[in-house]
């Protein structure tokens, strides 16, 4: 099972930033990571190593996928990027700061909400309050069933 890092995340605004970002690091920046890089940018959100390794849909050059995955781990690791686990499926990667800080999923239709900080913060606060534990939602998403399944499970139920 993949873990969160708890690094401190690395924001940046375009690929040559990145770029500098791993130099400063002390990595090398090889055709595979600036490919990576690029397709992540490109992606605009959360996407799929396997999504990257195909070319995300045409914006950049198919890879191997076990390389989209070693370089994805070093990425996160020095704050780069992030991934979160959105339902069933495999994780999702995205530039740090492009992933909202929490997700609700439905877990009927699919649907996905993104969470905001301030949103969050009264949860947060009542888990701390009552439990004295620092809450963090970013790996994994709030299961539930939206406001439209509730309604239907609730007619389905009745």
């Amino acid at each position: 099972m993949t873990t969160a890092h708890l690094t401190s995340e690395v924001h940046v605004e375009s690929v040559d930033d990145a770029v500098e970002a791993l130099k400063a690091e002390g990595l090398r920046v090889s055709a595979a990571r600036r490919l990576l890089i690029e397709a992540l940018f490109a992606a605009g959100g959360p996407v799929t190593a396997e999504q990257i390794a195909a070319g995300s849909g045409g914006r950049v050059p198919e890879s191997d996928v076990g390389s989209v995955y070693r370089n994805l781990e070093l990425l996160e690791r020095v704050g780069l990027v992030r991934h979160a686990h959105l339902g069933h499926g495999p994780a999702v990667y995205a530039l740090a700061g492009k992933l909202a800080p929490a997700y609700l999923i439905c877990e009927r239709c699919g649907s996905r909400r993104p969470l905001t900080d301030r949103e969050l913060e009264p949860l947060r606060r009542s888990i701390r309050n009552r439990f004295g534990y620092h809450a963090r939602f970013r790996h994994f998403p709030i299961t539930g069933l939206c406001e439209t399944c509730s309604k239907r499970f609730e007619e389905d139920d009745g």
